[in-house]
């Protein structure tokens, strides 16, 4: 039997507003170690968790920690111990995005390096969770600035650099001023002995979770990234698709509002472009799949969620337009080109303050990415040129019919001989080809900014467009009823195949977006929200 390898988070018993905080942040699909991990917790059982650094092993453990934190009580509940300061802010910083919904549950950050005053006034504030370097909560306990009486939940988050950084004595001495009955958690990506014997020593039957990261052949991938603004994505994109020309392509984003917004981006530049992602019902995904694989369709724009299912031979390219959230998802993305012993290309696109994590991509997956330019407007062109003077060659090999002559020879009459005339009907071509294109990138630069509308007015997302058969009439009808707004007020509707973007006035943009998301129009359940802002 095969294994499963879709893990939904919704599968998973998590509180409804776990699950609202993971929707926003734009995850469906769990990963392995997650999926595994967390009902264990939940249980309240002891888990060892073998796997390395990009497997999602923060919300592995920060998702069922929050849980089962108690918020109304402003007693410190848990601790979690990172080997390095920068670590500890990364884990802290995740944990804080997890609990948004928790409002009253505070999550504080101890580390060496940081004001230690600012800390102390933190935690004499009152904080649910700690999550701190061995050393300075050492330096805590000392002050007496910490205490750990009423932890439950204790957790060691890559173990294995802990004690090779030679805190294995400080991690023991938190551990015994923790009460007995507390729970243990501790995840490592190699399990040496002094690990197993803190696992004997400290915990309870616990739970062994143990994720296998699967090894990619990439001999065959050529690996790009460039470093590019948010708001030069598309540009970039869209140059790319020129140079490399694949047959087909699948392009990578974070979030479902992400790739259906850039889908409309282009779409309206021309090109072959579809959506693929948890939101689409089976049928749907299926019926793009097709499209791709018969090559009705070049790009498709998916979400991680849909990584593993895309297994097309002839995908030539892959792009990361978002830098995936994990390590681990990179080597799925770029595992869907170079198949069948093809030749294949990764592009990623992160922007300067990305360049960090992209390390930590190479070092996981111990491969090398280098740094390529951005392609000029002068190279696509000559590109461009080339290809069509290679187009026209193949047409004039064939028998080309005689109205044609007739229409150049009423020129040559004029005086224009054939070099000319030939050089003007390219310049024709080329111009009217870039004019379009810089059109609509400085409509899709209006479109895509939060209030790229009229004045006073604010641009939202729908997820309805012509494919769902709605119409400007149905959306001022059933957001004026629900809203209790006026038909007036509601500005622009712009309706593409299968999304919209309406402008309604800023005051009254909260107001619509909590009265219409989740009704129905035509029996299709409505997904509205600001459009993304780009900056």
């Amino acid at each position: 039997m095969k294994e499963n390898t879709n893990f939904e988070f919704e599968q998973l018993q998590l509180s409804d507003e776990m699950k609202k905080t993971i929707g926003e942040m734009g995850y469906k699909e769990a990963t392995p170690i997650q999926y595994k991990a967390i009902p264990y917790v939940l249980e309240g059982r002891d888990v060892i968790g073998q796997a390395q650094t990009g497997t999602g092993k923060t919300a592995a453990i920060g998702i069922p920690i929050i849980e089962k934190i108690d918020d109304e009580s402003k007693k410190l509940q848990s601790i979690i111990l990172c080997p390095t300061r920068e670590l500890a802010m990364q884990f802290a910083k995740e944990m804080k995005k997890l609990s948004a919904h928790k409002r009253k549950l505070k999550v504080t950050p101890i580390y060496g390096g940081g004001s230690i005053d600012a800390q102390i006034r933190e935690l004499k504030r009152g904080t649910q969770v700690v999550v701190g370097t061995p050393g300075r909560v050492m330096d805590h306990m000392r002050r007496g600035t910490l205490k750990l009486n009423d932890i439950n939940m204790l957790a060691l988050d890559e173990a294995d650099e802990m004690l090779n950084m030679g805190f294995v004595e400080d991690i023991e001495t938190i551990l015994k001023e923790t009460p007995e009955e507390r729970q243990t958690l501790l995840f490592s990506a190699t399990m040496p002995k002094a690990i197993l014997d803190i696992t004997k020593k400290y915990q309870k039957e616990p739970k062994l979770v143990k994720v296998v990261k699967k090894e990619l052949s990439t001999s065959n991938i050529e690996q790009k990234y460039f470093v590019v603004k948010q708001k030069d994505k598309v540009e970039l994109l869209t140059r790319l698709m020129v140079i490399s020309n694949p047959k087909l392509a699948v392009v990578f984003c974070n979030t479902k509002k992400m790739v259906d917004e850039l889908v409309v981006q282009l779409q309206s530049r021309g090109l072959f472009a579809d959506a693929i992602h948890g939101d689409l019902s089976q049928n749907q995904r299926d019926k793009v799949m097709n499209k791709f694989r018969k090559g009705i369709m070049q790009i498709l724009v998916a979400t991680d969620v849909v990584a593993r299912g895309i297994d097309v031979d002839d995908v030539e390219a892959v792009f990361n337009y978002d830098l995936p959230q994990f390590e681990e998802y990179y080597v799925h993305r770029i595992g869907r080109t170079g198949r069948a012993g093809r030749e294949g290309k990764a592009f990623t696109f992160v922007s300067s303050r990305e360049i960090r994590k992209l390390r930590e991509i190479e070092r996981y997956t111990k491969m090398k990415i280098s740094e390529d330019k951005i392609p000029s407007k002068e190279q696509v062109e000559e590109i461009k040129a080339e290809r069509f003077l290679q187009d026209v060659k193949e047409v004039v090999a064939e028998q080309v019919p005689s109205k044609y002559y007739d229409y150049i020879k009423q020129l040559t009459k004029d005086g224009l001989n054939e070099t000319v005339l030939a050089a003007g009907l390219l310049k024709m071509y080329m111009e009217s080809r870039d004019n379009k294109s810089e059109e609509l990138e400085n409509n899709i630069e209006g479109s895509a900014k939060e209030n790229g509308a009229e004045e006073g007015m604010s641009r939202l997302f729908v997820n309805l467009g012509r494919k769902q058969k709605v119409t400007t009439g149905d959306f001022v009808n059933n957001i004026a009823r629900e809203a209790r707004i006026k038909g007036k007020e509601i500005g622009k509707i712009d309706i593409y195949e299968k999304y919209s973007f309406i402008e309604v006035p800023i005051e009254l943009s909260e107001k619509v977006i909590n009265k219409v998301n989740g009704i129905k129009i035509k029996g299709n359940k409505v997904r509205i929200e600001q459009s993304n802002s780009r900056k």
